[in-house]
């Protein structure tokens, strides 16, 4: 039986959390575009709520609920044009802590995650390794029982809001391959040596705070160290899988909006005496962009069932990353083009989200590297 995310217990949750995008996001949203930032205390609102982390056990502040959850509440900020980091941090960042801390660090991050009270990011990109994340530059010597961090690290999303920030480094310069000398560190707000740089002007997702980080002579104690030393990059690519399937999640829900908006458009918008929309033309690529939506929707709703069946679903994982999100921006691009010079003014939805649309393709991995995933899993 195919999952349904719109009945029962799953329909009252997705009925409660756009009430509260209604009332706590919407109508400020536009002000945090133009702020570069989400205040803290819509976190906290959300962790009162139980729409941060609801995955974690009760025991930590959470629901015990599935990942189900989680996909609404993906959904519901994308259909709503509101790309606040829930996912990012509930479900991309915190697993790391949840899967391989220790329990001490469990008891003492998570409920805070949980909560709001904790806003946690990761850092792994830098400015001569995006893609490439074996040339990372960034090291961390122990000594004793500290490690000295010691680099750079760029495009970190909730960088600036960030109490905690899991951050990839090099902890054995010789190891025979690069990737086999990573390792997570868990840096906290507020030690000495990390500093944030200045927040990155966007072409979209402005409301995110975007930002460089800054270690130096950053002294984090062993205990910080989440897993096994040098194991970072295998953890890395264990969480790789759900964090591209959130990302799938988001820009088909975005796609969907864009969608349903572009067509109420073009029934209502009139030109050469009749709706734009019944002009043939227009009617071919509104055609064209519900079969590719549709195409999109059935595949990430397969996908979201088999990852909560635990299947490994890597190499259709990765198609779906770089598939969903070069539809998103062709039916992005098209709607516009149907808007005409409306699309282009900032008052209209289909501005802003043309350019929330265009990272898709590039974050939580390039179309590039999804195309190369994806052949390597065919043997190639």
């Amino acid at each position: 039986m195919a999952l349904d995310l719109y009945s029962g217990d799953y329909l009252i949750f997705r009925q409660a959390f756009r009430k509260f995008i209604q009332s706590e996001i919407l109508p400020y949203y536009d002000e945090w575009e133009k702020q570069g930032r989400v205040p803290r205390r819509v976190w906290r609102k959300a962790g009162e709520q139980g729409f941060l982390c609801p995955w974690l056990e009760e025991e930590y502040g959470g629901s015990g609920a599935d990942f189900a959850y989680s996909v609404i509440i993906a959904q519901e900020l994308a259909r709503a044009g509101t790309h606040v980091m829930f996912p990012l941090h509930s479900d991309i960042v915190v697993p790391y802590i949840y899967s391989y801390g220790t329990p001490e660090q469990k008891r003492r991050w998570l409920p805070g995650c949980a909560s709001g009270e904790i806003i946690a990011a990761v850092a792994m990109t830098e400015p001569d390794a995006g893609s490439d994340l074996a040339a990372i530059k960034t090291t961390a010597v122990r000594q004793g029982d500290d490690y000295i961090i010691n680099g750079s690290k760029t495009f970190i999303s909730g960088g600036e809001n960030c109490d905690l920030v899991i951050v990839a480094c090099k902890t054995n310069a010789q190891a025979v391959t690069a990737h086999a000398g990573i390792s997570l560190l868990v840096v906290e707000s507020g030690t000495p040596g990390f500093s944030r740089g200045r927040r990155l002007e966007k072409m979209g997702l402005k409301s995110q705070d975007t930002t460089e980080l800054y270690f130096d002579d950053c002294r984090v104690p062993v205990s910080n160290l989440l897993g096994q030393e040098n194991k970072g990059f295998v953890y890395l690519m264990e969480k790789l899988q759900q964090e591209r399937l959130v990302a799938a999640v988001g820009a088909q829900a975005l796609a969907e909006k864009i969608l349903d908006q572009v067509l109420d458009y073009s029934k209502t918008r009139r030109a050469f005496g009749q709706p734009i929309g019944r002009l043939q033309h227009n009617s071919f690529k509104l055609a064209e962009m519900a079969t590719e939506v549709e195409l999109g929707r059935v595949f990430v709703e397969r996908l979201v069932e088999e990852h909560m069946a635990g299947q490994r679903i890597v190499k259709r994982v990765s198609m779906a990353k770089y598939w969903v999100a070069e539809m998103l921006n062709r039916v992005a691009y098209q709607a516009l083009q149907l808007y005409g010079g409306y699309g282009y003014i900032e008052e209209y939805p289909i501005c802003r989200d043309y350019r929330d649309a265009r990272i898709q393709t590039i974050y939580a991995g390039t179309s590039e590297i999804m195309k190369l995933i994806i052949a390597r899993e065919l043997g190639l």
